[in-house]
């Protein structure tokens, strides 16, 4: 054999068993489709959307995003599907907990489908279907997903707040959403807040 044929036979050896490798783990990686529109009985709503508000919930404290991937996909199917088969729900329907579930399926969602949902998240703030403080979170979220810069200074990336529009007058705004100081905020994440 040459050296050529031994090195693509090695180079093939390595790719089948990279391949098989990651076939068989395929459950352990974050990445699990696209989300799609579901089958969803729109008689059970509150029932769903008690169970992806207690499931969303339980990841979030457990900080293992990559363990239960497939479940908060799932969870973010089950809301897009809610709202496109029986309507955006309302607190005359649903209860807060119910609402703020639908608000965390969308939270956490693909940047795509944050923006498309965005206006009826705005219109149950306007309601009161919603606080203004999730529509602070979402509204920060989605221009970082855009690289601009965020408004209200809710978000976080690489352990830093995230780059903040005219962050002088940041209280302010986050005053009129029911929100606390930035500084405060910031305590949280050990942050220590610096204007410039």
């Amino acid at each position: 054999m040459t050296k050529k044929k031994i090195f693509l036979s090695i180079i093939t050896i390595l790719i089948l068993t990279i391949t098989l490798f990651l076939y068989v783990k395929r459950d352990k990686f974050a990445y699990v489709g696209s989300v799609d529109i579901i089958e969803v009985d729109c008689g059970k709503k509150h029932q769903i959307l008690s169970e992806v508000y207690e499931s969303d919930q339980r990841i979030r404290r457990s900080n293992q995003l990559i363990k239960y991937a497939k479940e908060d996909h799932r969870n973010q199917e089950l809301v897009i599907s809610i709202i496109e088969k029986c309507g955006m729900p309302t607190l005359n329907e649903v209860s807060q907990k119910h609402m703020d579930a639908i608000w965390l399926g969308l939270q956490h969602t693909t940047k795509k489908h944050r923006e498309k949902y965005f206006p009826q998240i705005e219109k149950a703030v306007k309601n009161g279907d919603l606080s203004k403080q999730q529509y602070a979170l979402m509204k920060d979220r989605i221009l970082m997903g855009n690289g601009k810069p965020q408004i209200f200074g809710s978000q976080i990336k690489n352990g830093k707040l995230y780059k903040l529009e005219n962050p002088e007058t940041v209280n302010e705004r986050r005053k009129k959403m029911g929100m606390g100081t930035i500084e405060d905020y910031l305590k949280n994440f050990n942050i220590q807040y610096n204007p410039n």
